[in-house]
C-alpha cells in the first residue's frame, strides 16, 4: 500500500508543494469557528458571531471561484500572493474591530473582505494533475492523499482554533489562522518548479466553468455533502450534551473523520475499476444510507450506550466519505477543460462550504425544535437530496467524461475511466 504513495512523491518538488499546501489550507477550517468563538467571547452574542461567520462564507462562495478563475488565466503565484495579502489585511481589521469594540457593521465589512482567501487545496490538486494527467493510477493516489489531508485539516483546525481562543485569548484562533495562511501561501508560491504553466487557451475562454452541466451536478451534490457534514457536527455536539457528556463530542466526531481517513488511504492504494460516474453515485448513496443507523440509534439508545453507538455508527459512516470526494475530484479533472481546472475544483469546495453553512443552521433549528436525536433527520434528508441529484445527473456525468475521452488522442485515453 505504501509503495503507491512513495511513487507519487518520487517526482521532484511534490512533497514540498503538498506539505506547504497543507499549512495554507488549515485556515479554511479554523477561521469560521474562530470568528464565532472570538465574537461570542468579546461581544457576548452568538447571533452576531454566527452572522459574521456566515458573511465570510457567502463572500468566499462568491469571490473564491473568481480568484481561482484569475489563477487559471494568469498563474498561481501572480494571483495568490495579492489575494492572500488582502485576506490578511481584512483579518487584521476584523481582529482590531472586535478587540476595540468598533461598530458592528465593520465586522461584516472585514469578514466579507476575507472572502478572497485563495483555494490552495484546488491549486495543489492542479499541480498533481499537471504532473500525472496521463498516469491515471498515480493521479488517483495523489487525489486520495489530498482527501486525507483535507480530513486532517478539518480535524486539527477547529480544535486548535477553539482551544486557543478559549485558553489563551479570544482572537488567538483567527490570528493563528492568518499566520498559517500568510506563511503557507508564501512557501507554496515559492515552489516555482512545480507550478502548472498557464494553459494557452486560458485567456481566450470567456464562459464561466459553472456553465458546465456535469460540474453543476457535482456542485449540487457537494452542497448536500456539506449539509451532511455541518448538520452531523452540530447535532452530535447537541446529542452529547443531552446525554450530559458534552466533552465526548470531539472524540466522537474524530471517529467519523478517522473512518474517512482510513478509507481514503486504502482507496488511494487501489486501482478502482468501472465508470467514475457510477462510482460517484454509489458513494453518494452509501453516504445517505449510512445516516439511517445514526438516526435509529440516537432515537433508541440513551446515556453512555447511546454515545458509544453513535460513535460506532459515525466510524462506519466515515468510510464512504473520502472515496466519494476522491472520485468527485477526478471527475472534475475530466469534465472541466485544463485551462479552467482550478476554477472548477474551487466551485466544488464552494458548494461544500455552502452546504456546511446550511446544514449546521438547519441542524441547530431542528435540535431546538425537536431535540438532539431528531436532529439526525437533517443529514439523512441532505443525503437523500444528494442521491436524487446524483441519479438525475448521472447521464450528464457519463456524457461529459465520454466527450473528454473522445477529444483525446488514443494513447491518452488509457485508464480514463479508472
Amino acid at each position: 500500500m505504501l509503495s503507491s504513495y512513495r511513487q507519487i512523491f518520487a517526482s521532484p518538488g511534490s512533497l514540498a508543494f503538498s506539505s506547504t499546501g497543507f499549512i495554507s489550507r488549515l485556515p479554511i477550517s479554523m477561521t469560521g469557528i474562530g470568528i464565532v468563538t472570538m465574537l461570542s467571547e468579546l461581544r457576548g452574542s452568538f447571533g452576531v458571531a454566527g452572522l459574521v461567520s456566515a458573511t465570510m462564507a457567502v463572500s468566499a462562495a462568491i469571490l473564491g471561484p473568481q480568484v481561482s478563475r484569475l489563477v487559471d488565466r494568469h498563474g498561481q503565484r501572480r494571483i495568490i500572493l495579492p489575494a492572500t495579502a488582502l485576506t490578511v489585511v481584512a483579518a487584521i481589521g476584523l481582529l482590531l474591530a472586535a478587540r476595540f469594540e468598533a461598530p458592528v457593521w465593520t465586522l461584516f465589512v472585514f469578514a466579507a473582505g476575507m472572502g478572497v482567501m485563495p483555494s490552495t487545496g484546488a491549486m495543489v490538486r492542479a499541480r498533481w494533475a499537471h504532473l500525472y494527467r496521463d498516469q491515471g493510477p498515480k493521479l488517483h493516489t495523489a487525489y486520495s492523499f489530498e482527501a486525507v489531508v483535507d480530513e486532517v485539516c478539518f480535524i486539527v483546525g477547529p480544535i486548535l482554533s477553539v482551544t486557543l481562543a478559549t485558553a489563551v485569548f479570544p482572537e488567538a484562533g483567527v490570528l493563528l489562522a492568518g499566520v498559517f495562511l500568510a506563511v503557507g501561501v508564501a512557501l507554496f508560491a515559492a515552489q516555482r518548479s512545480t507550478e502548472p504553466p498557464v494553459h494557452p487557451a486560458a485567456r481566450q475562454i470567456g464562459s464561466p466553468v459553472i456553465l458546465n452541466r456535469g460540474l453543476q451536478v457535482l456542485i449540487l451534490t457537494f452542497v448536500s455533502t456539506g449539509a451532511i457534514f455541518g448538520s452531523v457536527e452540530v447535532v452530535t455536539v447537541a446529542f452529547a450534551k443531552a446525554q450530559e457528556h458534552g466533552a465526548t463530542s470531539g472524540p466522537i466526531l474524530a471517529l467519523w473523520a478517522l473512518g474517512s481517513c482510513v478509507a481514503g488511504v486504502v482507496y488511494g492504494a487501489r486501482k478502482p475499476a468501472g465508470s467514475m460516474a457510477v462510482r460517484f453515485l454509489v458513494g453518494v448513496v452509501l453516504m445517505a444510507v449510512s445516516m439511517v443507523p445514526l438516526l435509529l440509534l440516537a432515537e433508541s439508545v440513551n446515556g453512555v450506550g447511546g454515545l458509544v453507538a453513535v460513535g460506532g455508527a459515525l466510524l462506519i459512516a466515515g468510510i464512504a466519505i473520502s472515496p466519494t470526494l476522491i472520485t468527485a475530484m477526478a471527475l472534475v479533472e475530466r469534465l472541466v477543460p485544463a485551462a479552467q481546472l482550478t476554477e472548477g475544483m474551487t466551485w466544488t469546495t464552494t458548494g461544500l462550504a455552502l452546504g456546511v453553512a446550511v446544514g449546521s443552521s438547519a441542524g441547530g433549528w431542528v435540535v431546538d425544535a425537536g431535540g438532539a436525536a431528531a436532529g439526525y433527520w437533517v443529514p439523512l434528508a441532505a443525503g437523500v437530496f444528494g442521491v436524487l441529484v446524483a441519479c438525475a445527473g448521472l447521464g450528464r456525468l457519463r456524457a461529459g467524461v465520454a466527450a473528454e475521452k473522445s477529444a483525446l488522442p488514443a494513447a491518452e485515453t488509457v485508464d480514463l475511466e479508472r
